[in-house]
Parts: C-alpha cells; sequence; structure tokens
C-alpha cells in the first residue's frame, strides 16, 4: 500500500502535467486505460491465467464504478491544487470502511473509527465550507469540491469490490477489468475533442499509464491480505507524497490549514495501524 501510495501520487502529479498542456480529461483516461490494459493482458497471458476471470459480472461493475469515480478524481486534480485534490479523493478509506461493514461484514475496530472521525474533521478544516465557517483563507470552487468527494465514494465502492473479488480472482484480472471497460468509454465520450500529444506529452501519458499499473497491482495485493478500511488507510501517505510533489514541481505550498487537516488524517490513519497492534499484544 504504500507503494501504491507513491505510484498514484505520481500517477497525480503527471496528470496535472499534462492537464496543464490542454489533453483532455477523457484522453488522459483513455491513455493510462490502454496501458494498463496491455500491461495486464501480458502479465496474464504469461502466467497461463483465464483473461476474463470466474465472476464476470461483479469484476465488469468493479470496472465501470472505478470508471466514474476516475473522470471525477481526474478532474478535481486539473481543477484543484495538487495536495487538496489528493485529500478530497482520499475520504475513500472512511466510506471504504463504511461500505465494507454493512456489505462485506468485516469488523470495524476503534482504531478505525477513530480514523474516520479525524479524518472527517481534517477534511472539514481543508475545505471550510460556509455553513460551518463564517470566514475562509482558501476559495474552493464548491461543484469542484462535490466532484472530487463524489470520486471519492466511487472509489470506496470499487475498492470494496476488490475486497471481495479478491477472494477468487487473480489480481491482475481484477485490474484488467477496469481499463477494458473504462478504455473503449472514455474513446466514446471524447469523441470529436481527441487531441494529438506532442513531445514531451507522449512521456507524461506513458508515465500515467504505468505508475497506475504499480498503484493498481499494489492496492489490489494489499486487500486480498487485510481488511478493506485498514487496507486503505494506509493510501493516506498519498496525502503527504502529494504535497512534496506540488512543492517541487509547482511552488504550491499548502496553507495552514491544509497542513492541520492533512497532520489530522496522518495521525488516524497511523491510529488505525497502531491500534490493533496494542490490542494483539495485550
Amino acid at each position: 500500500m504504500i507503494l501504491s501510495a507513491f505510484a498514484f501520487s505520481i500517477m497525480a502529479l503527471f496528470v496535472k502535467l499534462v492537464g496543464d498542456h490542454g489533453i483532455p480529461v477523457l484522453e488522459i483516461v483513455a491513455a493510462r486505460s490502454l496501458i494498463s490494459l496491455v500491461i495486464s493482458y501480458l502479465g496474464l497471458r504469461r502466467e497461463g491465467i483465464a483473461v476474463l476471470g470466474t465472476r464476470k459480472g461483479l469484476l465488469a461493475a468493479r470496472g465501470l464504478i472505478g470508471f466514474a469515480a476516475l473522470i471525477c478524481v481526474f478532474y478535481a486534480i486539473t481543477h484543484l491544487p495538487l495536495a487538496e485534490a489528493m485529500v478530497l479523493q482520499y475520504l475513500h478509506p472512511m466510506f471504504t470502511a463504511l461500505l465494507a461493514l454493512f456489505f462485506l461484514k468485516e469488523a470495524l475496530r476503534v482504531g478505525t473509527l477513530v480514523c474516520i472521525v479525524l479524518s472527517f474533521f481534517g477534511v472539514l478544516i481543508i475545505v471550510q465550507p460556509d455553513v460551518l465557517f463564517s470566514s475562509t483563507t482558501v476559495d474552493f470552487d464548491f461543484f469542484t469540491v462535490m466532484i472530487a468527494i463524489a470520486g471519492a465514494f466511487g472509489s470506496a465502492v470499487a475498492y470494496t469490490l476488490v475486497r471481495a473479488l479478491g477472494k477468487t480472482e487473480h489480481p491482475l484480472v481484477i485490474v484488467m477489468y477496469f481499463p477494458l471497460i473504462s478504455l473503449p468509454a472514455s474513446l466514446i465520450l471524447l469523441w470529436g475533442d481527441f487531441v494529438i500529444p506532442v513531445g514531451i506529452e507522449w512521456f507524461y501519458l506513458l508515465a500515467i499509464g504505468v505508475a497506475t499499473q504499480v498503484g493498481q497491482v499494489g492496492l489490489t495485493k494489499s486487500m486480498r491480505t487485510e481488511s478493506a478500511g485498514r487496507a486503505t488507510s494506509f493510501g493516506y501517505l498519498q496525502v503527504v507524497f502529494a504535497m512534496l510533489l506540488g512543492m517541487l514541481f509547482y511552488q504550491e505550498y499548502p496553507s495552514l490549514n491544509t497542513l492541520l487537516g492533512a497532520g489530522l488524517i496522518i495521525i488516524g490513519a497511523y491510529l488505525n495501524l497502531t491500534w490493533k497492534e496494542k490490542v494483539k499484544e495485550i
């Protein structure tokens, strides 16, 4: 999950870079999907594993929901500062823990509950909705924030499905169903808005695809050995990586609110890990 978080933050950086060059979001999704599809297919053929898996309906649902969530996430990344976009996206462990509780019957541990509460307040501090704060120091577009949160919820649904599928399906099969659906869907929706990449833009798109594959495989494998809520909580490290990359490449220095909110989120994720270890010792 740590490798996955780092890979996804690298992916987000290149999404923002190529978005600054005027490449449409759907074209970025299509390029990402094509590369991931090729890598997954070749990996499955090499290992002699059935490409389409066994639970095709559930696999297709994971791909479709993941595609919808990705559109929201990429839109947020290209319209918000990198660190803030990643913080909002990483509401998904909170949603995942709740979905796993109701649909997978995975117990909601005290540490996970603490993580959910701290993460919720962390996001409130970062976004500072007008209904709760009379004045704000950071101005966010409400529609973009809602799109980002929708992406986080969609990701949680997809990850819950990954957890359910992990008991019967090979990780590469689960990963492959996402680009199998997102590639044709993004091409159809893109239609006449295609922009031919030039120069460094080809490298950016390739890097997005490779980083995505590393992140997806890491996440899928980790979900096979740990509960959905706790596994995804490690992904909060992406917030730290995103801040560092945003400062390095965009000179986007997080505000005090962002640092405070992200700090609460990271503390929550840490407690989610250590709380279980303490229980084991007892």
